[in-house]
């Protein structure tokens, strides 16, 4: 027997009990007559004692052991006289009589400690010892207990979990596919699915009405802190339902895991138009935790002889409570950071609304005292506010104010991460058009339905029409997102229609999908939620990599197992693959 109990077991109520424990070296500390070991696993921490006095051999042979040994114990649990609260097993310690040396190790690239003196990326190469310190470790427990929780409420209502395939079909629309070439099939590849969109579609056309999966979904895109080559999601459908069905079902959901995870009760998810989004805050997925939503002051602030404005498509401001105090420099600084690259304003006017109710502007040249106090009641700034206002045209505009805003939101310490304020975005445009390939993409993908009260203009005026869509929105990040589907083959074969496609091109990508609708397939409609940005968000992190057992770098390599990599030619042949040297 390896073990009795655990290393995070054992308390008072075990003293004078023969315990066989296993586990790792954490430290040790040699104290004369006296050696200390704390043996760790997943569970916690236990302090063995080793006495010169009453076994020295043991006790020599313990002073020999490094950290991170797997060893196996026996011993007799005494009370510590000196108590250690910070630990589950503070109270206790154990006389070890014997001791085993499962494995030895060699001494570790960093410490395994909370804080660890090792860099990110020796951490990534060894990610197994860097799994076993505390932080890590309770990060991936809290993913075992989202995902415990969210199985939970889904069977609690009837939601059956199936699996779909992983070998799939490559489609042109959304992201880059990760494809596989099949050796079995020369000249043929499999895709990895970007998600289970159709097959989930199909199982409802199966009858089987509420489905759900934690499934493995793969983009071959550019990365970012939220985003991974492979990530999670909880991938959702429902038949005969309407748009307020999912959203009530998942926001039922939603406060389920918030109360078990975070104890936290979420009221009400108010919910906002897109177009209402982007004019407000400049985003579709708009941090509401707090206020400074965008003011239009074309009517105000054009015609008054600053070309800047004059010229612009769109003139729009945000109001900061208090900052009418900001320096000069304080304010340059504000300037540089909205013509930084990534946000590109060319400037940035700033007024100053003073104590004595004066104001002090970057544009005092073309504004008066009255002009800009039109401004401030327009923008329900106060005596100590500080309004700031960017120009240009419509969607640039929009993006770099809420930039600011979000960066202004953080400098008062708006953006707690132990508040949470969720909504529903809805009514998204159903197709954008690209002047480059000079047709329409869909902005969700090609099988999201037309609002009901729009389908009229689906084909003379496609770009005026809605999509019956929806994204979950917390804290500015986005969830998830879904829709009501298209079940009509007719309706399906239009959209497809829009979307570029030649019949032919429909038939060979969907036909399957489109024959299937003609067997009898049901209203539906779904959702997808971010599983791993969700843990991340419950433990308070920007970043997914860090809740994730094995993740990959900025660049999509697993650096401990050197992935990808190259393959043999022998493989290479199998598979009729030639692949040409990349300098």
């Amino acid at each position: 027997m390896y073990r009795t109990h655990s290393c995070g077991e054992l308390n008072i109520t075990n003293v004078s009990q023969e315990v066989t424990l296993s586990g790792w070296i954490q430290k040790s500390r040699d104290l004369g007559g006296m050696t200390f070991i704390d043996l760790r696993d997943r569970y916690g921490i236990t302090q063995l004692v080793f006495n010169m006095d009453t076994n020295a051999d043991l006790c020599q042979k313990a002073r020999k052991l490094g950290r991170e040994f797997v060893l196996k114990i026996s011993g007799i649990v005494t009370e510590r006289e000196s108590k250690n609260a910070k630990i589950s097993t503070g109270d206790i310690e154990i006389i070890v009589s014997e001791i085993k040396i499962l494995n030895a190790s060699k001494t570790p690239p960093f410490t395994i400690e909370n804080d660890t003196d090792g860099g990110e990326e020796i951490r990534m190469k060894y990610r197994y010892l860097d799994l076993r310190r505390n932080p890590l470790k309770e990060n991936l427990m809290l993913r075992n207990k989202v995902g415990f929780e969210v199985r939970s409420y889904l069977h609690g209502i009837d939601f059956m979990e199936v699996e779909t395939p992983y070998l799939i079909k490559s489609t042109p629309e959304g992201a880059r596919d990760f494809v596989v070439p099949s050796r079995m099939n020369p000249g043929t590849f499999y895709a990895l699915p970007q998600s289970p969109q159709t097959f989930k579609q199909l199982l409802m056309i199966s009858g089987y009405d509420r489905y759900y999966q934690l499934v493995k979904c793969f983009r071959d895109e550019d990365l970012r802190a939220d985003r991974q080559p492979e990530f999670t999601q909880i991938d959702c459908e429902m038949s005969f339902v309407e748009q307020d069905d999912i959203l009530n079902t998942f926001e039922g959901m939603t406060k389920h895991l918030f109360k078990k995870i975070k104890n936290v009760e979420m009221s009400g998810f108010p919910r906002i138009k897109y177009d209402d989004a982007m004019r407000l805050y400049g985003s579709d997925k708009p941090d509401i935790r707090f206020g400074m939503q965008f003011v239009e002051l074309n009517e105000l602030a054009q015609n008054k002889g600053f070309n800047v404005f004059d010229s612009a498509e769109l003139v729009i401001g945000i109001c900061a409570p208090g900052l009418a105090t900001y320096s000069r420099k304080q304010l340059d600084k504000l300037v540089k950071f909205v013509q930084k690259p990534q946000i590109g304003a060319k400037g940035l006017v700033y007024v100053k609304y003073n104590e004595d109710g004066s104001f002090k502007s970057s544009v005092d040249k073309f504004y008066s005292q009255e002009d800009l106090k039109a401004w401030a009641d327009k923008m329900e700034a106060k005596p100590g506010d500080l309004m700031l206002v960017l120009s240009g045209d419509t969607a640039h505009t929009q993006n770099a104010l809420n930039v600011l805003r979000l960066e202004m939101g953080d400098r008062l310490e708006l953006r707690d991460k132990n508040t949470y304020a969720p909504l529903w975005v809805i009514d998204f445009p159903l197709l954008e058009w690209n002047e480059d390939s000079k047709r329409y993409h869909a902005m969700h993908h090609p099988f999201t339905a037309p609002k009901p009260e729009e389908m009229h203009l689906l084909e003379s005026e496609p770009g005026k029409v809605h999509a019956n869509a929806y994204d979950l929105v917390i804290n500015g990040v986005e969830i998830g997102g879904g829709s009501i589907r298209i079940f009509d083959k007719d309706i399906q074969a239009q959209m497809f229609k829009h979307l570029g496609f030649t019949d032919e091109e429909a038939q060979e990508q969907f036909g399957f999908l489109m024959e299937a609708f003609e067997y009898g397939a049901p209203p539906h409609g779904g959702i997808a939620l971010g599983f791993d940005r969700l843990v991340a968000m419950f433990g308070g992190s920007d970043s997914i990599r860090d809740y994730i057992a094995f993740p990959k770098n900025n660049s999509g390599q697993d650096i401990m197992i050197s992935s990808p990599s190259a393959i043999a030619d022998a493989q290479l042949e199998e598979l009729f693959l030639e692949v040409k040297n990349i300098q």
